[in-house]
């Protein structure tokens, strides 16, 4: 293994692009502890504190904690990441955006200026809550903001506009010229990023009488989820297809046989996230209404330790994982693209029955897909309730973090099996999220 990783930094284009990720994610890394003008901090960091189980505190977690840090960064990547998703929900259901998604590159292009476009929309909509909310607070620790006001609104509105098209920036020129997909390494380097901190905080737990056998359980629970994340991200059905042979003049083309790799988890964490905000959402408005009976049984239904709340939670991630598999996938278009270029799945015909194939196998791994990341979404919860221990490593950032390692180390090895190195792997590849 560690001569794997010597190999990487004997290739130069590769070495350069790992280098250049590494500079890039460390500017945003000093990004993140640059503070909003106007803001006490440490009366921020009190109040988010005890916001962990509500919508602010889920969003707190994709945008690595610089919300609550209250820094210019305080939106991160979420907006694009709104963007890119409502642009996708656009292209299944508008022609318009259909028809750029099949011109190509062109197509893409446009696309992808509507998606800042939107970017820009979003986060400044986001921006202005997040400037009214910072106003509008009140912690043990006293004001939030020193001086509010419209100047402070039109500054903050301003710094987190720019501080989301920055990130945006630094995210694309990973992509294009680093390694690895930058909008979610930025996420996963913004998790990470916290994790000596929950370390620290479970060893001063230690010290106070937490019982070291509750921690050695939460790690074993760490590491075992770990690997199952790992073994579901790259779990496969591959589907065989077989391509006619055609004489072209005195060639001849086709005669091959490949396959289609359909993964468990096609939509990755988006359901997790999708269902988190609809339940957390509801319960946050809740808890501005506390001296309200009715908004007071609201937040008791949905306390994530609750069971109705667990049967809730995962439906709505089963559900989301069909409707994002749906967008992402058309058995329809495989079907006519097997057609249109001479390729058929053996034993099934071409055209309208091969896409009822594709769809009737995507129905039947999305199901246990779905429920395993619920279950690893959901086990957290359960360990903190019995053991009283918190559980930072587990869940939502614990599935992105994982998945997002995989995709990069599948790109690292495709550089190194394409200059006739070994993989990390003696059998098999890296396969990643996508396949």
């Amino acid at each position: 293994m560690f001569g794997r990783f010597r190999d990487i930094f004997k290739i130069p284009d590769l070495r350069n692009r790992i280098l250049f990720t590494l500079a890039l994610l460390a500017v945003y890394r000093l990004g993140s502890h640059i503070p909003l003008p106007g803001v006490d901090t440490k009366a921020l960091l009190s109040f988010f504190a005890g916001a962990r189980g509500t919508i602010l505190g889920l969003y707190d977690i994709f945008v690595g904690g610089n919300l609550a840090n209250g820094t210019i960064f305080g939106l991160g990547i979420m907006p694009y990441i709104s963007a890119s998703i409502i642009l996708q929900l656009l292209g299944a259901a508008v022609p318009y955006f259909q028809r750029l998604m099949k011109e190509g590159e062109e197509g893409r292009r446009k696309i992808t200026q509507y998606t800042r476009y939107l970017t820009v929309a979003i986060s400044t909509l986001q921006g202005f809550g997040i400037a009214v909310m910072l106003e509008n607070l009140r912690t043990p620790s006293g004001v939030v903001v020193v001086n509010p006001g419209l100047r402070f609104k039109f500054l903050t509105v301003l710094t987190l506009v720019a501080g989301t098209i920055f990130i945006m920036w630094l995210g694309e020129l990973i992509t294009e010229r680093g390694i690895g997909n930058g909008i979610s390494l930025i996420i996963m380097v913004g998790i990470i990023a916290r994790f000596p901190n929950y370390f620290i905080r479970t060893l001063q737990m230690v010290r106070v009488g937490l019982s070291p056998v509750a921690v050695f359980v939460v790690l074993v629970t760490f590491f075992l989820l770990t690997l199952a994340l790992v073994w579901v991200t790259q779990a496969q059905r591959r589907i065989p297809v077989q391509y006619a042979q055609r004489v072209v003049g005195r060639r001849i083309y086709g005669g091959r046989s490949t396959h289609i790799p359909l993964t468990m988890n096609t939509a990755g964490v988006i359901p997790i996230i999708f269902a988190q905000s609809a339940l957390m959402l509801p319960a946050t408005m809740a808890r501005f209404f506390s001296a309200n009976p009715i908004a007071q049984e609201v937040v008791n239904i949905l306390n994530p330790q609750s069971w109705i709340y667990n049967l809730i939670y995962t439906g709505l991630i089963v559900f989301f994982a069909y409707f994002y598999t749906a967008i992402v996938i058309n058995p329809q278009d495989l079907a006519d693209n097997l057609k249109r270029y001479g390729g058929f799945i053996p034993g099934v015909r071409p055209g309208e029955k091969t896409a009822q194939y594709i769809d009737h196998v995507l129905t039947r791994i999305t199901l246990p897909g779905a429920l395993f990341f619920a279950f690893a979404a959901i086990v957290p919860t359960y360990i903190t309730a019995k053991l009283n221990v918190p559980f930072y490593f587990g869940g939502t950032s614990l599935i992105i973090v994982v998945g997002v390692a995989l995709d990069t180390l599948r790109q690292i090895e495709a550089h190194l099996v394409m200059r006739h190195y070994e993989g990390f792997l003696h059998r098999g590849r890296i396969r990643g999220r996508r396949g």
